[in-house]
């Protein structure tokens, strides 16, 4: 979806004011960190009341933190809920057709902008998701809202395009930092996944309104979010060791899970199911699941009580580890709107749990702290699934302020976020974009690249002629110094190829001898929407100085030309000056 929407603009004095000092940026983040967290509380309220409303469970209470569910409401809720989200989807397709962006796209891509609309949208989605069991996290509506929202200010401050990607930044770190009660944590999902880089003059903005997003969100949430993890035991030498493994693991566990979205996702495509029943047959394939055990449902942040977790029989644990996973590849796969990350902070601890059991069990004379390897474990699948893993490595620390098991985590996140790079490339965001046909793989700013295309770089003023006129017609009418090349058109006006000057003098006074035997590139021409990238390539493959750019491959009607040289020489000077906003340069 094109970038769009609502925003009110601000007077032109303060634009001026916001644009010419850096401190005026500080106080907008800390403005968009309190709506920020004001938005996640709301959310956060709006899922528990349709929780309670529809599944009956106690005001105050987590539904995957209950013991049981009622049968009927476990199957129908989810069941229904999905068919309804079904059908406001195809609804939704004919009133906005396309998609809409997100964050990290909208940063790689777009200049920081989003459509206030659309993150409005995808945020109810999201409500609607995780409010009737759909087995995903409410992180990718908190992300979504909050940055529409940060974009949304931008516009209407008429921010420079480093200044509006900063701003992006500040709602998802403050949702973030809200959601999980991590400011530290959130400030480096901004940086790693949002951003895509750390830069001195964005870390004052970005923290600011972490900080400002986790004051707000837990002065107005209507239950405590984030971990709840009690004092864990000493961290070892072994357990530096042993985290190595874990990570492998743990890298492993989550391909399989992005995988297992993207697999159930073309199982569905390929039986033909209406669309509104996709996610109805997701929920009632869920809810199956929530009658052996409820922490399938939802997001997780009732069963996300790591140290109420581990008391359970290991047994009961594995059933919860896989029937977990299972429901957010299914819920994911079936169209429900949401992200993994909560899901994946559930299913790592679990799995940290599990393998210090099996530990135990092979080595039992060796004291394996179950709390440790859960932690452990959160942070590596996390770190595989979602990126980022400094900002992983800082949920562990902000979480159990234990420096030594943040060492731990710190190396397992390491080795899981290598694993994944090596084996699959990608976390589950940029999967989703690989899906959807786009190359990137992390929120650099790479849109600029984009916005640099051939049209914006050509000569408008090619010079033409016709490929059948005679050889020493050609000399007469471009002698030696008058021009370099010339643009051959044959008689229908479309491109025929490219004549160089020098060359035509070689056939000066040759019987017979016409344009059309010197013509070079006939099949070598660029559009105008290339972007610099592409263009640079198209010379690669050439071998060519400079190139005609036609109108169409169908017509190949000739609108101007373009050198290798001017084409780097942009590049170079967009590539500096990129460089120099990202890092603050004047």
């Amino acid at each position: 979806m094109v970038p769009s929407g609502f925003y009110l603009e601000a007077p032109r004095r303060l634009r001026a004011l916001v644009r010419a000092r850096e401190s005026t940026l500080i106080v907008i983040a800390a403005l968009i960190g309190a709506i920020s967290g004001l938005l996640v509380a709301a959310m956060s309220a709006a899922v528990e009341v349709l929780h309670v409303a529809l599944f009956n469970i106690p005001i105050g209470a987590r539904l995957s933190g209950q013991t049981s569910i009622d049968p009927v409401r476990a199957i129908a809720v989810p069941a229904l809920g999905g068919l309804v989200l079904g059908l406001a989807l195809l609804v939704l397709l004919r009133w906005r057709p396309g998609r809409e962006i997100d964050p990290i796209e909208a940063n790689a891509l777009h200049g920081g902008y989003m459509s206030f609309r659309g993150s409005i949208i995808v945020a109810l989605q999201t409500i609607w998701s995780s409010g009737v069991g759909g087995s995903v996290g409410l992180e990718a509506g908190y992300t979504q809202l909050a940055s529409g929202v940060a974009s949304s200010v931008g516009r209407g401050f008429h921010l420079r395009r480093v200044d509006q990607r900063v701003m992006v930044g500040c709602g998802a770190a403050a949702a973030i930092a809200g959601a999980f009660g991590a400011p530290l944590a959130g400030s480096f999902y901004a940086f790693e996944l949002v951003l895509g880089s750390y830069a001195p003059a964005s870390l004052a903005p970005i923290g600011i309104a972490a900080v400002t997003g986790y004051a707000v969100t837990h002065a107005f949430a209507p239950l405590s979010l984030g971990i709840v993890v009690r004092q864990v035991g000493e961290v070892m030498g072994q357990d530096l060791a042993i985290a190595c493994v874990l990570g492998l693991l743990a890298a492993l566990t989550g391909i399989a899970i992005m995988r297992g979205v993207a697999l159930f996702d073309t199982l569905l495509s390929k039986i033909n199911l209406w669309s509104p029943l996709r996610p109805a047959l997701g929920g009632f394939i869920v809810g199956l699941m929530a009658l052996i055990t409820p922490q399938v449902l939802a997001s997780g942040h009732g069963a996300l009580h790591v140290n109420s977790m581990i008391v359970l029989p290991v047994t009961t644990i594995a059933i919860i580890f896989v029937l977990k996973a299972f429901a957010s590849i299914v819920s994911l796969g079936s169209g429900f709107r949401g992200g993994l990350f909560f899901a994946s902070l559930l299913l790592g601890s679990l799995g940290g749990h599990l393998f210090a059991a099996g530990l135990s069990v092979v080595f039992p004379h060796l004291n394996f702290d179950p709390n440790v390897y859960a932690i452990i474990g959160m942070s590596a699948l996390s770190a595989s699934i979602i990126g980022g893993p400094l900002t992983m490595s800082f949920i562990a620390l902000e979480a159990t302020g234990n420096f030594w098991l943040t060492t731990a985590v710190l190396i397992a996140v390491i080795i899981s976020m290598q694993v994944t790079r090596e084996l699959f490339g990608y976390s589950f965001a940029t999967w989703r974009f690989h899906l959807r046909g786009e190359t990137i793989r992390s929120a650099a700013d790479v849109g600029w690249i984009r916005d640099l295309t051939v049209k914006t770089m050509m000569r408008a003023d090619a010079v033409t002629v016709d490929a059948d006129m005679p050889i020493n017609d050609f000399i007469a009418k471009f002698p030696l110094g008058s021009k370099t090349q010339v643009v051959g058109i044959d008689a229908s006006g479309s491109y025929a190829g490219v004549i160089f000057v020098a060359e035509a003098q070689g056939l000066k006074d040759t019987p017979g001898a016409g344009v059309k035997d010197i013509l070079r590139y006939r099949d070598a021409t660029l559009s105008p929407e290339m972007n610099v990238k592409q263009a640079v390539a198209a010379f690669d493959a050439a071998e060519a100085e400079s190139l005609a750019v036609v109108d169409s491959a169908h017509q190949r009607r000739v609108i101007g030309i373009l050198t290798e040289a001017h084409t780097l020489r942009r590049y170079a000077e967009e590539f500096d000056k990129h460089r120099r906003d990202v890092l603050g340069e004047i």
